[in-house]
């Protein structure tokens, strides 16, 4: 062991001393001063007071100086041989000059004794007792040689007590070093699996972070606060303990398995309430809770893979005010769940979370990736289609049209024949020209950017009554598109033209009605409604992703971008009514 780490122990224990050596020498004082005859049969005769008290302020400046040298950590490995020795001296002293045997003082024998158990082993214990027996009783001999059994009876019982409190002093020493010892070894190890449990804390934290940091998966994170936790479980707890785990995440109004380890299929069918027991407690508290024989739990009990376990522990997933669900751990071996490992727990899903939220966030906007492709890839072949069935035909037939005037104008034939041609011609042309200019106003509508969503209506409708038969009638009441904003009244728009087609091209409808209207300051409703052949809504929306075409989904779909609510009211022969309510700020 090194000098400087032997004084750091030496120094607390001699000023332990320091202090004991104030407090006998203040009894001494007080008994010098309460006994003012003492005997003067000491080593001075006459008076035995004088002496006695030299001694005593000879031993507080002695002992002053001691503290000053171990506040100023300056003293000597040999400190301890040398006080012992002085207090040795200064207690024969006190005693043999205020009586010897008969002094009032003589408990002060006892206090090199006391810091020789306290400094130092077993042996130096001993030899301390036989130096002040051997001291004492010499010098006793020597001042007054004992003529009888009676005036020696005193000086023996004296050095046999001394030897026996020697003895005794020894053995109880002995035995409190040995407890020392092992409460120092228990507190070094205690101290050894802190370090040892925050190390394996930060490793597995780092790998937890690694592994999320390389992926946006949703999957992998899962399995990954699962393992890293078994990891840290399998690092902290005892060997040999079976392990289950699982991921719970909120489903509606449930919580329900999403990934786990070591479960039944049917436990990973098991879904919860989050009501009872020790799930609710943890989400409602917002921190782990551990529960003894998972087994009598209201809702974990339902797990059949618990029932095995004789620990469990049940850490939230929450991000601030937000709770997404919870992870369950659970353990063959009782009292596993310690503070470090409930902590480590917790730190791993709570890192998790983040990485959870950004995952669900990547995840949100794939899927929203897709559905935008799905909505690109729809309107292109709606735009094909469009293009097929009129202006693509109606090109064709011009080029017909003019082949065959061609032919009138190369045999010279009746110009009143070429002439009506060439109007049919004209006029073919002309319906061809307003067709695409009403599929380029579909596509991107201005009107509706500059003067708004019935502007952009009235206008939609003349064109489509220039262009086909069919009658449409608009309604709008006054000032109900002031209360939404340009991207709603955009997917409205699209929502209603979208709407007006399928009446039109599958419904055959000759007649249809628009209606915008408010309702109240809850909602703004817009509904249009045909008197075509109508259809079975049940029976086409469930083969509907069969079908080819996306028109009912993407408005749907539209209609969930304005958090609003899209019905289809239908039935073969009584028309269709398409109806769309969407809740304004402050509305219901």
């Amino acid at each position: 062991m090194p000098t400087q780490q032997r004084s750091k122990r030496r120094f607390p224990v001699d000023r332990v001393i320091s202090h004991l050596r104030w407090l006998l020498l203040l009894s001494a004082s007080i008994v010098v001063l309460l006994e003012p005859s003492v005997s003067p049969g000491g080593i001075l005769d006459g008076d035995g007071l004088l002496p006695t008290i030299l001694i005593l302020i000879t031993a507080a400046l002695y002992n002053v100086a001691v503290m000053l040298l171990l506040a100023y950590s300056s003293a000597s490995h040999l400190l301890p041989v040398v006080t012992l020795a002085l207090d040795t001296l200064l207690t024969l002293g006190l005693i043999l000059s205020s009586g010897g045997l008969g002094s009032p003082l003589l408990f002060f024998a006892l206090f090199p004794l006391l810091t020789a158990v306290l400094r130092f082993s077993q042996p130096w214990n001993m030899l301390t007792g036989l130096a002040m027996v051997i001291s004492f009783g010499g010098t006793t001999t020597f001042m007054s040689l004992p003529s009888s059994w009676s005036e020696a009876q005193p000086l023996v019982v004296f050095c046999s007590v001394m030897v026996l409190a020697a003895a005794v002093g020894s053995f109880v020493s002995e035995e409190a070093r040995k407890v020392i010892a092992r409460r120092h070894q228990e507190e070094i190890e205690q101290k050894r699996r802190q370090l040892r449990a925050a190390r394996e804390h930060s490793r597995l934290t780092f790998e937890l972070a690694s592994t999320l940091s390389a992926t946006l998966n949703y999957n992998k994170v899962l399995r990954a606060v699962l393992e890293v936790g078994e990891q840290g479980i399998e690092e902290l707890g005892p060997e040999r303990a079976s392990q289950m785990g699982a991921v719970l995440l909120f489903s509606h109004n449930d919580l329900r398995i999403a990934a786990s380890t070591h479960l039944s299929p049917t436990d990973r069918n098991v879904v919860f309430e989050g009501k009872e027991g020790a799930l609710a407690k943890a989400l409602a508290k917002a921190e782990a809770v551990v529960v003894d024989e998972p087994v009598d739990d209201s809702e974990l009990g339902r797990l059949v893979s618990l029932h095995s376990c004789r620990q469990a522990i049940v850490v939230p997933l929450r991000a601030g005010f937000e709770s997404f669900g919870a992870v369950i751990f659970g353990s063959s071996e009782p009292d596993i769940y310690t503070e470090d490992l409930v902590n480590l727990l917790t730190a791993i899903c709570n890192q998790a979370i983040v990485a959870l939220q950004n995952a669900q966030l990547y995840q949100d906007l794939r899927e929203e990736k897709e559905r935008i492709v799905s909505i690109e890839e729809d309107a292109r072949k709606k735009l094909a289609r469009n293009l097929h069935d009129g202006p693509t035909q109606n090109v064709a037939s011009i080029a017909m049209q003019i082949s065959f005037v061609r032919k009138l104008m190369e045999g010279a034939r009746d110009s009143d024949q070429i002439s009506e041609e060439l109007q049919r011609v004209e006029a073919l042309a002309r319906r061809t020209t307003k067709q695409i200019r009403h599929m380029l106003f579909t596509l991107r509508p201005i009107i509706l950017e500059t003067q708004g969503l019935e502007a952009a209506l009235e206008q939609y409708v003349n064109k489509l009554a220039e262009t086909y038969d069919t009658r449409i009638e608009l309604e709008a009441e006054p000032g109900a598109e002031e209360t939404l904003d340009h991207d709603t009244q955009g997917i409205i728009f699209y929502i209603v033209e979208e709407a007006i087609s399928n009446a039109r091209k599958h419904a055959e409808a000759d007649r249809i009605w628009i209606r915008l209207y408010l309702q109240g300051e809850r909602a703004f409703v817009a509904e249009i409604e045909d008197n075509g052949m109508g259809f079975d809504v049940d029976a086409v929306q469930t083969t509907y992703d069969s079908r080819g075409s996306l028109g009912l989904i993407n408005m749907h779909e539209r209609a969930e971008m304005t958090n609003g609510e899209l019905s289809i009211t239908s039935g073969p022969g009584q028309g269709t009514r398409v109806r769309l309510r969407i809740p304004l700020r402050g509305g219901g």
